[in-house]
């Protein structure tokens, strides 16, 4: 059981990056003026990203709040790009 914990804990750090990196996309692709591309990585936040790291975080019951503040990011940039 231990080995399982540090693998999910291992994963949400990963993920928590993963996430970081796909932020500086879309600002990288709004700023260069490709609208397109930075609607596809705020789907891919929303839909694979967040969606996995709520499952790792509701397995090891951790409440933080990098979650809402993902989802907060989120949904500023959705309303910048018309998306909502």
């Amino acid at each position: 059981m231990a080995k399982r914990i540090k693998r999910v804990e291992k994963g949400i750090e990963s993920l928590k990056s993963e996430i970081e990196a796909h932020f500086s996309k879309v600002g990288n692709d709004i700023l260069k003026g490709n609208v397109e591309l930075g609607r596809y990585h705020v789907k891919e936040i929303d839909k694979s990203l967040l969606k996995s790291l709520e499952i790792k975080l509701e397995i090891l019951k951790i409440k933080d709040g990098s979650l809402k503040t993902y989802r907060d990011r989120l949904d500023k940039i959705k309303k910048s790009l018309d998306m909502e």
